[in-house]
C-alpha cells in the first residue's frame, strides 16, 4: 500500500495537469470580441533602391508607402518628399506592408486636420516625470497640421526575429542603414527639385521610429548601434512591444542579446562624467523619448508587464500605456489587431502629427515637449481625487494642468482651466434655480436650469465626497461651479476672483451605444454615462456652494425633445460604498456563487477591492436591476418585479460602469455592465513584485435611486489560460530543476549501491513534503525573499507568493511525468517490436525460403568488415561526440543536441530490449518452479506487463534480491540512467527548437555561423551526455599533487544545478537553466579527464563498482 500510494498521488496529478491544460487551451483559443472597427486604405509601395552591397541590404528591402489608387511615377514621387520620416519596423514573422493602416489614417488626419477639441480633463505629466518644469499656460496642441508623415516600412522577409538573437542583430544593424538611406533620399529629393541649392535647416535631422512586436525592441537596439549618426532618432513608439525580456526566453543569446542592450540604454541615460568626475557631456540618449503600448489582457503574446520600459527608460523621457486606459480607444486588442484596429490607429496618427512643430515643420525638439504630447494625446485624464478614490498609489497620478485663483480673503485655491468664452453659453437663457435639499440630484434633460447644492448642508455627517455623472458635453451642454457665497449670476463676478469654474475637471469615460427612441417624442432608457466628475473635501474646502448649469436644448416641431441626456450626483461617504473580497471568497465563487445587494440609497460610487489580482483568478461579475422605487411611482403593487417594472427601471436607471485599476497596466473601463468577465493583465506575485501588485481595484458607478443584485463568479477557463499565460517560464525553469533533482536521486542511489530508480519514481518522491518537497522546493523561496530582503528589493505579498511558486512546482512535476510516461510507453512498444521482429528474422533465416533476406545479411558483413567502419563501430562514442559538436558550432546547436538525443534513445532502446530479452529467457527456465503457483502445467507463454516505472516488468519469483546483481538488473539501472539524460537533454533541446524554425525558415537567404554563446553551451550539454553515459560515472577518484584521493560524487553537482534552475525560474528567465547544464557537463568532463589520467599514472585506484551477472 506504500508503493501503491505515490502512483495515486502522481496519477491525480496527472489528470489534473491534462485538464488544466485543456480548459487553457480553449480559453486561449476561443473567440474573442475586441469592439474594433476594421481600417481600409488604398496602399501603394514604392522601392527604395539600394546603393549598399552588404548581405543585410541584399536579403531585406525599404519601401516608401503612398496612399490612393491613382497610378504614380515612383520617381517622380521621390522627389516630393517634404514631410517627417517615420520608419516601420514589423516584428516576428511580420510583413512590411503592415504599416499600411497607420500610414493610411495618417494621410487621412492630415488632410482633415486635428481631431474635434473637447473640455474634458486631459492628462499631463506627473511631477515625476518632469511636468513642474513645463508651463501649461503655453502649452497647446496644434490647430492644423503643417507638415505630413512619410511612411517608409522595411521588408524584413519575415523572418521570425523573437527565436533568435542573431537574427535582432541582423535586424538592427539594417535598421541603421535604412534610417542613414531615410535621410539621404531627403537630400537628394530636395537637391532634385532645387537643382543643389540645399539648405541644411529644410531637412529632416530625425527619424521617427515605430515598432510592432520585435519591431519596437530592434528599434532601440538600432538607438544604440555605434555607427548610427547623432540625433538621427529621437522618437520611438513601439506596439505590443517586449523589452524586459523576450516573450519566449528559451534560447541564451537571444536572453543575453536583451539584457544587453537594456543595460546599455540604462548607461545611456546617466551623464558622462570624466576620470576625475567631474562633468563632460549630456547623457547619449538625453533626447530619445520612448513610448510603449500594451494591447491589454487580449494580448497572449506580449503581456502588459513585458512591454514595461521600469528600468530601462527614466520616467523623464518615456512610459508605458495600456489601449484599455488610452484616450479615445479604451478597447484591449489582440497582437495583430493592434495594427489595424480604427479607434486605436486613429490616435496614434493624430498623435504623431501632433509632435509636428508648426513653425519648423519638424517634431519638437523640446524632450519635455514631445513627451507631454504623448501624454495629452494617449492617455486618460485622470485627476488627484479619482487617484485617491481608488486607492492608487501616488506615483501613478497623473498631473493636470492646475490654474490658481484668489478667493476675496486672499486665500490660494484651485481649479481647473474655465471653459473658452467662443463657446456660445449665456446665465440669462437658464429659466430659474433649483435649490436641491437632498444629498443626491438628477437631471433627466437639458432644461436650461442651475441646480443649487449647499455643500455645509448635504456634504455633512461625513458625506464630505462629491461624485457626479454624466453624457452631457463639458462646458456647451453643462457647467459646474464653486461659490464661496450664494448668486445668481457668474456674468457678474470676475472669474478670476470669487468663483471657480469646475467644469474641465470632468473625466471623459467610455460610453455604450445610445438607447433608440421606440417612437417620436417617446421616452427612451436612460442613456449611459459618458463622463464622471469628482470632487474631494480639499477641492472644496473656502467653498459654500456648488452649482449644475445646464444648457437649454430647442424643442422640435412643437414638441418637448426626448428625454435622452442624464446627469446624477451625489455627496457620499467613501467609506460606506467600500468592500473587500478576499481570495478564498473568490475560490469558493467557483461553485457557488457570491451574491451582494445593493439597497436604493447607496453610494453612487462602489469600491470593491480584490485581494487577488483579477490578472491571476478573473471573475464573472454580475449586476442585475432589482428595484427602482416603482412601488412609491404610482403603479398597482402586482405590477412590481414584472417585465413592465423592468423596463421602467431602465427608463429611470443609468446602466452601471465599472472602473477597474490595476497597478501595471492601468484603468480598465467596462461600459454598460450587465455580465462581463472582469480582467485585467497584470503579473502578480513574481519575483520582485511589489505587494500592490496583487490588488486589483473595481468602481462600480451604479444609480443610487436603483437596488442591485450582484453576484461574483470565478472564470475557471480566463483564470487557468492566464495561469499558463503568465508562470510558463516558471513552470520551464522549474521542470528543469524536477529532472536535476531525479538525476540527483539517481546518483545517490548508485552510490549506496542501491537499485537506480526510475525517473518516474524518482519524480514521485518530490512530491513527499517532509523528506523532498521543503528542501527542494520551498527553501529556495525563503532564500529567494531574503535576497529581495538583503539587496534592497520590492519584496512580494509572502503568503501568494510562496503558494503560486509551490503550485507551479507541482504543476512542472506533473508535466514532467507526462512526458516521463509518454517516451516510456514508446521504449516499450519500440522494444517488444524490436524482439519480436529479430525473432521472426531468425526464424525466416532458419526456414531458408528468404534467400534474398540471406543476400542482405552477407551484404551487411561484408561492410561491416571495411576499415573505416570497423573503426567507427569500435569508438561509437568518440564518433558521436565529434559529429554532435561540429553540428552545434557549424549549422546550428540544435542539431548536435538532436544527435545526442539520437544517442540517448539508441543506448535506451539497446540496454531495454536486452532487459527484456534476458528477463523472458529467465521467466520461461524458471517456469518449473514459479513461486506463483504450485501446479506446473507445462510451459506457458511469457507475459508481458508494462510498468511505467519498469521496476518489475516481469513476474519474479526472488522474494529478497541478492547483493549482487543480475544482468537483466544492469541493463534496467543502465535504461534508467540514460533515460534521465534523454528528458533532461530533450528539455534543452525543445529550447532551442525555436530558434531551430527561425534557422531553417533562413536557409534559402544564406546562413552564418550560430551565435557563439549558443555553441558553447550545447558543447557543455553534448560533454554531459558522452561523459555520464554509464552509472559508473556518477562518482569519480580524484588525486592532487600532495592531496590525498577524493570521492567527487556527481548528485551534489545535480543539487546545486536544480537550484539554479529553481531560481531562473523564480526570475522567468529559463534560458538560464542551459548555463546549469553546460557546467555539469564541462565538470563531469574535466573530473573524467582527471581521473583517467591519474589512473595511467597509478595516482589513484579506480575502484569500480563490481557485478556479478547471473545469467
Amino acid at each position: 500500500m506504500a508503493g501503491f500510494r505515490p502512483k495515486i498521488r502522481v496519477a491525480l496529478l496527472i489528470i489534473l495537469v491534462i485538464g488544466i491544460c485543456f480548459v487553457a487551451l480553449y480559453g486561449v483559443l476561443k473567440p474573442i470580441s475586441n469592439g474594433c472597427t476594421m481600417t481600409y486604405m488604398y496602399p501603394t509601395y514604392i522601392p527604395i533602391s539600394s546603393s549598399s552591397e552588404s548581405i543585410a541590404s541584399v536579403k531585406y528591402g525599404l519601401y516608401l508607402y503612398h496612399e490612393g489608387w491613382k497610378k504614380i511615377d515612383f520617381k517622380e514621387h521621390l522627389k516630393k518628399l517634404s514631410g517627417v520620416p517615420v520608419l516601420f519596423i514589423p516584428g516576428n514573422g511580420g510583413s512590411y506592408k503592415q504599416v499600411r493602416s497607420l500610414a493610411g489614417e495618417s494621410d487621412r488626419a492630415y488632410q482633415s486636420g486635428p481631431l474635434e477639441h473637447s473640455f474634458y480633463q486631459e492628462a499631463f505629466l506627473s511631477s515625476e516625470e518632469g511636468g513642474a518644469h513645463l508651463n501649461f499656460s503655453e502649452f497647446h496642441l496644434p490647430n492644423q497640421y503643417i507638415s505630413r508623415l512619410d511612411w517608409f516600412a522595411v521588408d524584413l522577409e519575415g523572418e521570425h526575429s523573437a527565436m533568435d538573437g542573431g537574427i535582432l542583430e541582423e535586424h538592427a544593424e539594417y535598421i541603421v542603414y535604412c534610417i542613414h538611406k531615410i535621410l539621404d533620399q531627403y537630400k537628394v529629393s530636395y537637391d532634385a527639385r532645387t537643382r543643389g541649392a540645399a539648405s541644411s535647416g529644410s531637412l529632416p535631422k530625425s527619424v521617427i521610429l515605430v515598432g510592432h512586436s520585435m519591431g519596437g525592441f530592434v528599434a532601440r537596439a538600432a538607438v544604440i548601434h555605434p555607427r548610427l549618426r547623432k540625433s538621427a532618432v529621437e522618437t520611438i513608439l513601439t506596439l505590443s512591444t517586449p523589452h524586459q525580456s523576450p516573450p519566449l526566453a528559451l534560447q541564451p543569446s537571444l536572453g543575453y542579446y536583451f539584457q544587453r542592450v537594456n543595460q546599455e540604454w540604462r548607461e545611456g541615460y546617466k551623464v558622462q562624467p570624466s576620470n576625475t568626475g567631474r562633468y563632460v557631456s549630456d547623457p547619449v540618449l538625453s533626447r530619445v523619448v520612448v513610448v510603449s503600448i500594451s494591447g491589454a489582457y487580449n494580448d497572449y503574446q506580449v503581456r502588459s508587464k513585458l512591454t514595461s520600459l521600469d528600468n530601462i527608460v527614466p520616467p523623464t523621457h518615456g512610459f508605458m500605456v495600456s489601449s484599455t486606459s488610452m484616450r479615445n480607444v479604451w478597447l484591449s486588442m489582440e497582437h495583430q489587431a493592434i495594427l489595424w484596429c480604427n479607434q486605436f490607429v486613429i490616435q496614434v496618427s493624430h498623435t504623431l502629427l501632433s509632435l509636428i512643430d508648426s513653425k519648423t515643420g519638424h517634431p519638437f525638439p523640446d524632450t519635455q515637449k514631445r513627451l507631454a504630447i504623448f501624454s495629452r494625446m494617449l492617455r486618460s485624464g485622470i485627476s488627484h481625487n479619482f487617484n485617491r478614490m481608488m486607492q492608487l498609489p501616488s506615483k501613478d497620478s497623473i498631473s493636470t494642468p492646475v490654474h490658481s485663483t484668489k478667493e476675496s480673503t486672499g486665500s490660494q485655491v484651485h481649479g481647473s482651466a474655465p471653459c473658452p468664452p467662443n463657446i456660445p453659453w449665456s446665465d440669462d437663457s437658464l429659466e430659474r434655480d433649483l435649490y436641491i435639499q437632498t444629498n443626491v440630484v438628477t437631471v433627466l434633460a437639458m432644461d436650461g436650469r442651475r441646480r443649487w447644492l449647499d455643500i455645509q448642508k448635504l456634504g455633512s455627517n461625513g458625506r464630505s465626497h462629491f461624485v457626479f455623472v454624466t453624457n452631457l458635453e463639458p462646458c456647451s451642454g453643462i457647467r459646474l461651479h464653486l461659490w464661496p457665497e450664494k448668486d445668481k449670476s457668474t456674468s457678474t463676478l470676475p472669474l478670476s476672483g470669487r468663483v471657480s469654474e469646475v467644469t474641465t475637471k470632468m473625466m471623459r469615460i467610455p460610453s455604450g451605444p445610445a438607447p433608440r427612441q421606440m417612437e417620436p417624442g417617446s421616452q427612451t432608457e436612460q442613456p449611459p454615462p459618458s463622463s464622471v466628475f469628482w470632487l474631494g473635501p480639499e477641492d472644496m474646502r473656502g467653498f459654500r456652494f456648488l452649482t449644475i448649469s445646464v444648457a437649454p436644448r430647442p424643442t422640435i416641431s412643437g414638441r418637448p425633445p426626448p428625454a435622452a441626456s442624464m446627469a446624477v450626483g451625489q455627496f457620499f461617504n467613501p467609506e460606506e460604498g467600500k468592500l473587500e473580497i478576499s481570495p478564498w471568497l473568490m475560490l469558493q465563487s467557483t461553485y457557488s456563487q457570491k451574491e451582494m445587494m445593493l439597497e436604493e440609497a447607496h453610494p453612487l460610487a462602489v469600491q470593491l477591492s480584490f485581494l487577488t489580482s483579477l490578472g491571476l483568478l478573473p471573475i464573472t461579475l454580475y449586476l442585475k436591476t432589482a428595484s427602482c422605487g416603482i412601488d412609491n411611482s404610482g403603479l398597482p403593487e402586482e405590477e412590481a418585479g414584472d417585465l413592465e417594472s423592468s423596463r421602467l427601471c431602465k427608463l429611470r436607471c443609468f446602466p452601471p460602469v465599472a472602473l477597474v485599476y490595476d497597478e501595471k497596466c492601468g484603468l480598465h473601463i467596462y461600459p454598460n455592465l450587465n455580465a462581463e468577465t472582469i480582467l485585467v493583465d497584470s503579473s502578480p506575485v513574481h519575483w520582485g513584485s511589489t505587494r500592490h501588485s496583487q490588488r486589483t481595484i473595481v468602481l462600480l458607478l451604479v444609480d443610487p435611486h436603483c437596488s442591485y443584485k450582484s453576484s461574483i463568479a470565478l472564470s475557471v477557463c480566463a483564470a487557468a489560460s492566464r495561469f499558463i499565460l503568465l508562470y510558463n517560464p516558471q513552470i520551464v525553469g522549474f521542470s528543469i530543476a524536477i529532472i536535476f533533482f531525479a538525476l540527483m536521486r539517481q546518483a545517490c542511489a548508485w552510490d549506496f549501491d542501491l537499485r537506480i530508480p526510475s525517473m518516474l519514481a524518482a519524480v514521485e518522491s518530490n512530491l513527499t513534503v517532509l523528506s523532498h518537497l521543503f528542501f527542494l522546493a520551498i527553501l529556495p523561496i525563503f532564500f529567494s525573499l531574503f535576497l529581495s530582503l538583503v539587496m534592497s528589493q520590492p519584496i512580494p505579498p509572502f503568503a501568494s507568493f510562496i503558494t503560486i511558486s509551490l503550485i507551479c512546482y507541482v504543476f512542472a512535476n506533473g508535466l514532467i511525468a507526462i512526458l516521463i510516461l509518454v517516451s516510456h510507453l514508446l521504449f516499450f512498444v519500440a522494444a517488444v517490436s524490436h524482439i519480436f521482429i529479430k525473432t521472426r528474422w531468425q526464424m525466416w533465416e532458419r526456414t531458408g525460403y528468404f534467400i534474398f533476406l540471406q543476400r542482405f545479411t552477407n551484404l551487411s558483413s561484408t561492410i561491416s568488415s571495411f576499415k573505416l567502419v570497423r573503426i567507427l563501430r569500435a569508438n561509437p562514442v568518440l564518433v558521436t561526440t565529434l559529429a554532435a559538436i561540429i553540428l552545434a558550432c557549424l549549422v546550428h546547436p540544435a542539431l548536435g543536441l538532436i544527435l545526442l538525443l539520437f544517442s540517448h534513445a539508441f543506448s535506451c532502446h539497446t540496454a531495454l530490449c536486452s532487459f527484456l530479452t534476458a528477463s523472458c529467457r529467465n521467466h520461461v527456465q524458471n517456469q518449473s518452479y514459479d513461486c506463483k503457483s504450485e501446479d506446473y502445467n507445462g510451459p506457458e507463454q511469457a507475459k508481458f506487463k508494462f510498468d511505467a516505472s519498469f521496476n518489475r516488468t516481469f513476474d519474479d519469483c526472488s522474494n529478497s534480491p541478492d547483493s549482487s546483481k543480475s544482468f537483466e538488473d544492469t541493463q534496467l539501472d543502465l535504461f534508467h540512467h540514460r533515460h534521465g539524460l534523454l528528458i533532461l537533454h530533450f528539455l534543452a533541446t525543445t529550447m532551442f527548437a525555436s530558434s531551430l524554425a527561425a534557422w531553417l525558415q533562413r536557409l534559402r537567404m544564406g546562413e552564418s555561423f550560430p551565435c557563439l554563446l549558443d555553441s558553447v553551451l550545447c558543447i557543455g550539454i553534448i560533454l554531459h551526455g558522452i561523459a555520464n553515459s554509464k552509472p559508473e560515472f556518477n562518482s569519480f577518484f580524484l588525486s592532487l599533487t600532495g592531496i590525498p584521493i577524493r570521492k567527487v560524487k556527481l548528485h551534489f553537482i545535480y543539487l546545486v544545478a536544480g537550484y539554479w534552475s529553481y531560481f531562473s525560474g523564480l526570475t522567468l528567465a529559463p534560458y538560464r537553466a542551459i548555463y546549469a547544464m553546460a557546467a555539469v557537463g564541462a565538470i563531469s568532463f574535466a573530473l573524467q579527464t582527471f581521473q583517467r589520467s591519474y589512473r595511467d599514472k597509478k595516482d589513484i585506484a579506480y575502484v569500480g563498482r563490481k557485478h556479478s551477472h547471473r545469467h
